[in-house]
C-alpha cells in the first residue's frame, strides 16, 4: 500500500513535546550526555545512496557507541531488512593517514570523524569500493570484501570507472589506474613537489566544492585529469602545536591578493597515452570551477570563472583536439555582486542543459538549448524563452521571489525535475516541476517539516530526509509523487531513543522577525527556559553572521540549545542581511564590506531582546565560530556596552589571511581595494573592546590560521587589554570530540559565570 506523504506524517511522527512541561524527574541535560555516545539525535546516516537496480539503499550510519565511527550499512527493499555490509573497525587497519588525506578531509569537513567515510557502487550492483584507513577494499552484496590496495601512503580520491571495469586513485601527488583485482600503475609523471595531478586545488577543495581533480568519460576510455602547479602560491609556515610537540608544516596557501595554483586540464587514455592539452584560455588566473562529460562522451564542458568571479564562462570543448569555444556566459546579476557557484545543474541526452542560476535576483532553474529545438512562447508567469545567447535559448522553468536552492534529480524520459525550493524562508520542500516549462511546479513533501532530499540516477526514487524543530532527522523512499513506499528511519522519540528522557524538558522554539534599517524583515528564533514571572534572564546569542549559511529555520536543532536552555539562558540567534536563501539584494549588502552590515543587524536583534520584559538587557552574551568568531570582535569594537560578553572561536581577524576565492569573491582584491580590508579588519580598533572576551582557537588550524589570534593577542596584550583565552593544542578548525567539546562548553559557561553573566536566583 501507498501513503501520500502528507498521510505518512502521522505514520512516522510522535509528539516530541508533552503537554505538561512541569516533569520534575528528568535529567540533567549535560555538555558530556550532548556530546556522548549514542547521539541524542537519534541516527545520523550520511552518504544515502541507491544501487543502480535500485534495490538496495545504502548508508554509512554511525554506532551507538561511539557516534564519530561510521559504517556501510545496507536495506534490502525486497525483504525490508538492514544489514552491515562492511564493519569499518573489524576491517580496518587502523593505520594512521597522511597529512594529505587529513588536509583533505578538513577540506570535506568529515575531519572529526572514523571509519568509512564515503564509498562507490560497482555499475552492476553487485558490490561497493570502500575506502577505508588510507587503503580500498571491494566489498560485495556476497559478504565477500577484497583488498584491492595495501600501502603506507594514503589513495586519496578512488573512484570506480562509470563501465566498472577500472579504479583509480590519486597516490603521492600521481594518478594510478588499474583493472579492478589488478595492480594499478601511475598514469602521470612524477614532477616534484610542486606539482600534483588528479587532485583538486587548495581553494577548491575549500571553497569551490570541488574535491576531485579528474573525471571519467561514460564508456571508460579517456579521463580528464587535472594538473596543478603550486609553485606561484605562497607559503605559510603553519605550526601545528600538539601536547607533546610542535609540527612544522611549510603549507601552500593562496593568501588574497597572491598568487594562485596554475591549473590545466589534460585529456588522456587510462593507462595515460594519448594526452591532448585542453585550451581553457591564455589566462591562467582563473579559475576552474567545473568539469563535465557531456552524456554520450562527445564534448567536455569546462566552468571558467575569472580571478573576480564575476564572470563564468561554459566552455564546450572537443576531447579529440582539445579545442575550445564558449558555449555560454553567465554574468553576476547585479554590478556588485559575484557567482555563487553550485551543482545545480545537469547535462542531458538530447544536448540540453539544466541550468541554475541568480540571473534575475533569486536563484531559479532553466533549460538551455539550441534556438532551433525551441518551441516555449512567455507566459503570464514570465516563464518561457527569457533570453537568447548566440543561438541558444534559456528557458526559464521556476520563477518568483521563493529561491530554488537545489536539484535533487532529473527523470527525462518522464520530462521532469525535482528540486529544493523555500517558500516561507524557514522550510525547504521538494518539489517537481516540468523540463519544458509549463505548468506550475509541484509540491511534494510536508510543510509542517524541513526537508532535504536524493534521487537514483533515472529519477524515479526519492529518498527524502526530514525534521522539524520538535522531530529528529526521518528519512522515507517515496516515488515522483511523493508517495511513501518505505519508513527507512523513523527515529521517534519514544521508548529507548537516546533524547527520550529529555523529552520533557524539550523546550519549542519561537520565531519572529525584527526590522533591519531599511525596513527589511530578518527572521530570529528563540528558545525560554521555565520563568519565574517577575525575573529577567540572560540570553546566549549565536550567530554566524556571515555568507552562506541560514541559521534560522525550522528544522531538528539538536541538544546543544536545549542544553544552553536548561542552564537557565535565553538562547537566541538571527539571520542578518547578507545570508543566504533570500535572493541577491539580500546577499548583496556584503560586498567589499564584511563587518558592517552584519554588525548593524545583530544590534537590531540585541536592542529587541532589550525590549522584552523577561530578559536581563545587561547580560546578553555573544557566542561565534569562525566568520562568527571574527564577528563577536566587531560587534564588541562596534557598540561596547551592548553586549555583557563575548566568546570568539577561531576567528578571522584580518581578511589578508585567509584565502583568495573566499576573501575576493566578497571583498575584492586587496592590491586593488586595500582600504576596503583595512575597514573590515578586526585589528585596528581591537583595543575599543572593553568587556569580556573569551578567544578561543585549536592551535592546528589549517583554514583559519592561527596567527589570526596570535595578531589579535599581541595586539591586546601589548595595549594591556585584559581578555581570556582557551587554545587546543592539536586542534584544527574543528574541536570537537567527546571529550574536547564539553570541555569547550564548559569553559564558555564558566568564563559567562565569572564576568556575572547569569540566570536568577
Amino acid at each position: 500500500m501507498r501513503l501520500s506523504f502528507l498521510a505518512a506524517a502521522a505514520m512516522l511522527s510522535a509528539p516530541a513535546i508533552a503537554d505538561d512541561h512541569t516533569v520534575t524527574d528528568t535529567p540533567e541535560l549535560t555538555f558530556e550526555r550532548v556530546f556522548a555516545s549514542p547521539s541524542l539525535n537519534g541516527p545520523a546516516p550520511r552518504q544515502a545512496k541507491l544501487s543502480p537496480d535500485g534495490r538496495y539503499l545504502t548508508v554509512l550510519r554511525n554506532r551507538d557507541d561511539e557516534r564519530e565511527r561510521y559504517d556501510l550499512w545496507g536495506y534490502d527493499r525486497e525483504t525490508s531488512e538492514w544489514i552491515m555490509l562492511v564493519d569499518s573497525e573489524a576491517l580496518g587497519s587502523g593505520r594512521e593517514l597522511s597529512e594529505d588525506e587529513k588536509m583533505q578531509r578538513e577540506r570535506a569537513r568529515v575531519g572529526n570523524l572514523k571509519g568509512i567515510i564515503s564509498y562507490q557502487w560497482v555499475s552492476d550492483g553487485s558490490g561497493v569500493l570502500v575506502p577505508l584507513d588510507g587503503d580500498l577494499y571491494l566489498a560485495k552484496l556476497s559478504g565477500e570484501v577484497t583488498r584491492l590496495t595495501d600501502t603506507e601512503e594514503s589513495e586519496l580520491n578512488p573512484k570506480l570507472s562509470p563501465k566498472g571495469g577500472s579504479v583509480s586513485f590519486v597516490r603521492e601527488r600521481q594518478l594510478w589506474v588499474g583493472k579492478v583485482g589488478e595492480d594499478a600503475a601511475p598514469i602521470t609523471p612524477k614532477e616534484g613537489d610542486t606539482i600534483r595531478w588528479g587532485e583538486a586545488e587548495f581553494v577548491a577543495q575549500e571553497e569551490m566544492s570541488r574535491l576531485t581533480g579528474y573525471w571519467w568519460s561514460p564508456d571508460d576510455s579517456r579521463l580528464v585529469v587535472q594538473r596543478t602547479d603550486e609553485s606561484p602560491v605562497g607559503i605559510v609556515t603553519r605550526a601545528a602545536i600538539g601536547a607533546t610537540g610542535t609540527k612544522v608544516f611549510d603549507q601552500r596557501y593562496p593568501v588574497a591578493g597572491s598568487d594562485n595554483a596554475i591549473v590545466e586540464l589534460i585529456v588522456m587514455d587510462p593507462d595515460g597515452a594519448n594526452k591532448v592539452q585542453i585550451d581553457i584560455g591564455l589566462d591562467t588566473d582563473i579559475y576552474i570551477a567545473r568539469v563535465d562529460w557531456a552524456p554520450d562522451g562527445s564534448a567536455i564542458y569546462v566552468q571558467r570563472q575569472n580571478r573576480e568571479q564575476t564572470v563564468l564562462d561554459m566552455l564546450k570543448v572537443d576531447p579529440a583536439t582539445g579545442q575550445s569555444e564558449i558555449w555560454f556566459t553567465e554574468n553576476a546579476a547585479r554590478d556588485e555582486y559575484w557567482i555563487n557557484l553550485s551543482d545545480n545543474y545537469r547535462f542531458l541526452k538530447d544536448g540540453s542543459l539544466l541550468w541554475w542560476s541568480e540571473r534575475d535576483g533569486y536563484g531559479h532553474f532553466y533549460r538551455i538549448q539550441g534556438l532551433d529545438e525551441a518551441e516555449v512562447v512567455l507566459d503570464d508567469e514570465g516563464r518561457g524563452i527569457v533570453s537568447l545567447y548566440e543561438g541558444l535559448t534559456f528557458i526559464r522553468l521556476t520563477s518568483g521571489s521563493s529561491p530554488t536552492t537545489q536539484l535533487v534529480g532529473v527523470d527525462e524520459a518522464a520530462g521532469v525535475f525535482y528540486f529544493q525550493g523555500t517558500k516561507d524562508v524557514l522550510t525547504q520542500q521538494i518539489y517537481r516541476a516540468n523540463l519544458d516549462g509549463s505548468g506550475e511546479p509541484i509540491r511534494l513533501t510536508d510543510p509542517e517539516f524541513t526537508h532535504s532530499a536524493v534521487m537514483d540516477k533515472d529519477g524515479k526514487t526519492l529518498l527524502i530526509n526530514r525534521s522539524n524543530t520538535n522531530q529528529p532527522p526521518q528519512s522515507v523512499l517515496a516515488n515522483s509523487d511523493g508517495e511513501v513506499l518505505a519508513a527507512i528511519e523513523a527515529n521517534l522519540v519514544e521508548g529507548d531513543h537516546p533524547y527520550a528522557p529529555f523529552l520533557a524538558g524539550h523546550v519549542e522554539p519561537e520565531y519572529g522577525t525584527v526590522k533591519a534599517e531599511d525596513g527589511t524583515d530578518l527572521h530570529y528564533i528563540m528558545l525560554k527556559p521555565a520563568m519565574e514571572p517577575g525575573k529577567k534572564y540572560p540570553v546566549f546569542y549565536y550567530h554566524y553572521s556571515g555568507p552562506g549559511p541560514q541559521i534560522v529555520d525550522k528544522g531538528w536543532g539538536g541538544a546543544l540549545a536545549q542544553a544552553i536552555v536548561d542552564k537557565g539562558y535565553i538562547y537566541f540567534a538571527l539571520d542578518n542581511r547578507g545570508t543566504a536563501n533570500r535572493g541577491v539584494d539580500f546577499e548583496q549588502l556584503l560586498y567589499r564590506a564584511m563587518g558592517g552590515v552584519e554588525v548593524r543587524d545583530q544590534k537590531v536583534g540585541a536592542e529587541f531582546l532589550k525590549t522584552l520584559d523577561f530578559v536581563d538587557g545587561d547580560k546578553i552574551a555573544l557566542y561565534g565560530w569562525s566568520y562568527g568568531g571574527y564577528m563577536t570582535l566587531k560587534q564588541m569594537q562596534a557598540d561596547p556596552g551592548l553586549y555583557a560578553a563575548g566568546i570568539s572561536g577561531a576567528p578571522v581577524t584580518k581578511w589578508e589571511l585567509y584565502d583568495t576565492h573566499y576573501t575576493e569573491r566578497y571583498m575584492g582584491d586587496p592590491r586593488e581595494v586595500p582600504e576596503a580590508y583595512e575597514q573590515a579588519s578586526a585589528i585596528p580598533d581591537a583595543t575599543k573592546i572593553s568587556d569580556p572576551l573569551l578567544l578561543i582557537h585549536g592551535m592546528a588550524d589549517d583554514n583559519v590560521v592561527f596567527e589570526n589570534s596570535s595578531e589579535l593577542i599581541s595586539v591586546l596584550q601589548e595595549n594591556n587589554v585584559p581578555f581570556e583565552m582557551m587554545l587546543y593544542p592539536g586542534y584544527t578548525h574543528r574541536v570537537s570530540g567527546e571529550n574536547i567539546s564539553p570541555h569547550l562548553w564548559n569553559t564558555i559557561f564558566t568564563f559567562l559565570e565569572r564576568n556575572g553573566v547569569t540566570p536568577p536566583e
